[in-house]
């Protein structure tokens, strides 16, 4: 078993590259800047900063387009794909892009959950669904053993919780042990 997976939060470099192909394909390319902090022995505040090139897809190119500007800091899952090319010289080179799956904006000194899920929204976009706000999943209803299912009466309200797995509830919004993921 492999497993390719990348995991960027950092701040983008300069604004999005756009391009477009045929029958509307859309192509966002960006450099993304990663930091990372520490103290030498001298007590200095040394920061190494790693530069990633970042590569969006379709309808999430799209959303890059409107909503990505440099400076913006973005969360990213992707993996890395290296390609390689002969320049004008006729040597070859090597690139190493991050081609991204999801993206997230994230808003700067504003409280949690202020994030736009953008990648729920360009899916949502290339399935020609319209979307006003930001994308959250909700919860569905509190996972009920069996046994305490039988006990429920049709009264009882079941209040949405963090620990629902994506399980879709049985009629009457009650989930047995079968629908366990694992």
């Amino acid at each position: 078993m492999s497993i390719n997976k990348v995991i960027l939060v950092g701040n983008v470099g300069k604004d999005p590259v756009i391009r477009y192909f045929d029958k509307g394909v859309a192509k966002a390319t960006f450099p993304l800047a990663t930091s990372e902090s520490y103290t030498n022995q001298q007590g200095e505040t040394i920061t190494s900063t790693e530069w990633h090139n970042i590569v969006l897809w379709r309808a999430l190119a799209e959303v890059a387009e409107k909503t990505i500007k440099k400076g913006s800091q973005v969360y990213i899952v992707g993996k890395i794909k290296t390609r390689s090319y002969v320049d004008k010289e006729g040597v070859n080179k090597y690139i190493t892009e991050i081609l991204a799956d999801t993206l997230l904006t994230l808003e700067k000194k504003q409280g949690a959950g202020n994030a736009a899920a953008h990648s729920e929204t360009a899916k949502d976009e290339a399935h020609g669904k319209s979307s006003t706000g930001s994308v959250v999943n909700e919860p569905t209803a509190k996972y009920q053993p069996s046994n305490e299912a039988k006990n429920t009466n049709s009264s009882d309200k079941v209040e949405p919780s963090g620990d629902d797995f994506g399980i879709d509830t049985q009629p009457g919004g009650v989930q047995t042990e079968d629908d366990l993921p694992f």
